[in-house]
Formats: structure tokens, C-alpha cells, sequence
């Protein structure tokens, strides 16, 4: 059994599940100043109040995992990152501390909503320039980082860090319809057209970039017969594409346009993923020349066999409690006033 590619793979899923499920909500609070009333925003924050921090334990088992599992990996990513990571961290801090103290306030709301923006907003960001920093390149030598403290601040890494931020005020949008009726509902069914434009867009512009940032991605993308791995990818974007267009012009279903949103971040994600195998940092860098030794791994595996399952469980099962609408005027929050 290959023990460091399926690690590579249960990362994976772990930074895809985080990428989707704290997506949505880190998207509510970039859109927060936007929504334009006080009970908007309540019902808003409402919709994400039950999930919000259980989405974060997927970050954590990601970076976590990433320490465990391909230390070499860690080694060099952590140095070439420490600014965007830590700025993730410090506004992942500021947006919890914003969702529990808006309830308690009336004078210093306006403070706290503008914290729960700027919090999400830097997150979001952030994570897309970690995305664009590792897609670039990291200079290793050795067995070491060798870059410099702002080699993330690229033009490149800018671009991807806009478009996580437009991508996941999307799933933001598209959340609340499934969530909510009535204005809100419209109101967030107009941005999710304007912020649909605006994604794919931005994935466009990241695919026609890629390729010429790393000779690997290039040859991978335009030479045969590795072409026909990527080639579906663009087809089935467009088929999602067009279905969250219809949804969102039709009002057939509420979840359709989520569902569409969340396909768009999938097919990206396997795109890089195609991209980048066997590295796990390209171009130097594979999964097996970072990986932990055969006997931590195994070690590890019997860990997240059981654990993975439990969390993906009683997340189920949350989504699955406060499944449906909810109203304004009611909420988990209530009974605090």
C-alpha cells in the first residue's frame, strides 16, 4: 500500500472540505456590509451560527495532518508563508470573537459587524495568496526554504488571493438563498449573478496563467496525451457554469445555485491537483520525498480511520439538525437578548 499518496489524498479531501465549508461562511462576512439592513444581517450570521466553528476543524486537521504526515513539506511551506498564515490566523481569531460579541451590543455593533467583515474579508484573501504562493513555486535548496520574507507578494498570488475572495463570497451568497426567503433571498440571488460573472473569471484568468508559471504545469496542460486528464475539467466548469446561471435566472430550487457554486471550487481543486501530482510542492518537491517514514504514517492512518468518519458524522449530522429555512426574527441567538 502506498501510505504517503493515500496521506496525499486524505489532505487533500481535508483542505477541499475546509476550503467548502468554511468558504460559505467566511463569504457571509464579505458580503456582511452589503446586505443592507440590521435584520439582514442578523438572519444572515443566523444561517452559519450552528456550523461555523465546527468548519474550521477541517483547517486543523489540514495543518495538523501537513506536520505529521509530510514534515519536509511543512518545513519549507511554513517559512515562505509565515505572513499570509498569520494574518489568516489573527482575522480567523478576530471573525469568532466579532460573531459572539455583535449579539451582546447594540452601542458597538457597527464595530463588531465591521470586524466580522474584515476578518473574513483578510482570511479569505489570505488563503488564496498561500494558494497562489505554492502554485508559483517555493525556492528550496537542500532540504530548506530559500526564498525571501515577501517572495508570497506576486502579482500572481494577488490574483488568486481575489479570486478565493470573489469565489468564496459566491458560496457566501448562494448559501444564504438556500437558507433564507424573501428580500434577503433576492438581494443574494443578484449578487450571486454579478459574483458568478466575477469567478469565473477569475478561474479564468488563474488557468490561463498557471501553465506559464512552471514548465511541469505547461506540459501537463498542452501535450499528449496528459491533455485528456485536464480536458474534462473545462467541460464539466461550463455544464456547472451554466447550471448555476439557469438556477439562479429560474428560481427552480434553492440549493441548485450552492450546489453549482460548490461544483465550480471542486473541479478547481482537482485541476490544481492534476497539475501539481506527483509534487506535492512543484517543482521540486514529491509526495515521497516529504513524507514521514512508512511506520508514522501507518501509525497515523489508524488515528484518522477512526477520526475522519466521526467528524464527517457529526458535521452530517449538524447540517442535518438545522437543515431548512431560517426566518427572521428567529434564531440561535434569541434567547441572549
Amino acid at each position: 500500500m502506498d501510505l504517503p499518496l493515500v496521506w496525499a489524498f486524505i489532505l487533500a479531501f481535508a483542505v477541499l472540505a475546509y476550503v467548502v465549508l468554511d468558504g460559505f461562511d467566511l463569504g457571509i462576512g464579505i458580503l456582511f456590509p452589503f446586505l443592507k439592513r440590521e435584520e439582514n444581517r442578523d438572519t444572515a450570521i443566523n444561517t452559519i451560527a450552528p456550523f461555523w466553528d465546527g468548519n474550521e476543524t477541517w483547517l486543523i486537521l489540514g495543518g495538523g495532518g501537513l506536520f505529521a504526515v509530510f514534515p519536509l513539506a511543512y518545513a519549507v511551506v511554513m517559512p515562505a508563508l509565515y505572513a499570509p498564515i498569520i494574518a489568516m490566523l489573527l482575522a480567523l481569531v478576530f471573525r469568532g470573537v466579532a460573531f459572539e460579541f455583535r449579539f451582546r451590543t447594540v452601542r458597538w455593533r457597527f464595530v463588531w459587524d465591521m470586524s466580522f467583515f474584515v476578518g473574513s474579508l483578510v482570511a479569505a484573501f489570505a488563503q488564496g495568496v498561500a494558494l497562489g504562493t505554492i502554485v508559483q513555486g517555493i525556492r528550496m535548496e537542500g532540504r530548506a526554504y530559500a526564498g525571501g520574507w515577501f517572495d508570497w507578494a506576486t502579482p500572481f498570488s494577488m490574483t488568486t488571493g481575489a479570486a478565493v475572495t470573489v469565489g468564496y463570497a459566491l458560496l457566501g451568497a448562494t448559501w444564504i438563498i438556500v437558507k433564507t426567503e424573501g428580500p434577503l433571498n433576492r438581494l443574494a440571488a443578484r449578487y450571486a449573478g454579478a459574483l458568478m460573472i466575477a469567478t469565473l473569471a477569475a478561474i479564468g484568468m488563474v488557468s490561463v496563467w498557471m501553465p506559464f508559471l512552471q514548465p511541469t504545469f505547461y506540459s501537463r496542460w498542452f501535450s499528449f496525451p496528459q491533455i485528456l486528464l485536464v480536458a474534462p475539467i473545462p467541460l464539466v466548469l461550463g455544464f456547472a457554469a451554466v447550471s448555476l446561471h439557469r438556477s439562479l435566472r429560474d428560481h427552480v430550487s434553492s440549493t441548485r445555485p450552492f450546489l453549482a457554486a460548490l461544483t465550480l471550487f471542486v473541479l478547481s481543486f482537482i485541476g490544481i491537483g492534476i497539475s501539481f501530482y506527483p509534487h506535492i510542492l512543484p517543482p521540486e518537491l514529491t509526495i515521497w520525498q516529504a513524507a514521514a517514514p512508512d511506520s508514522s504514517l501507518k501509525f497515523l492512518l489508524v488515528g484518522a480511520s477512526v477520526l475522519i468518519p466521526l467528524i464527517l458524522a457529526y458535521t452530517g449530522y449538524a447540517y442535518w439538525v438545522f437543515r431548512g429555512k431560517v426566518i427572521e426574527g428567529e434564531g440561535y441567538h434569541q434567547h441572549h437578548h
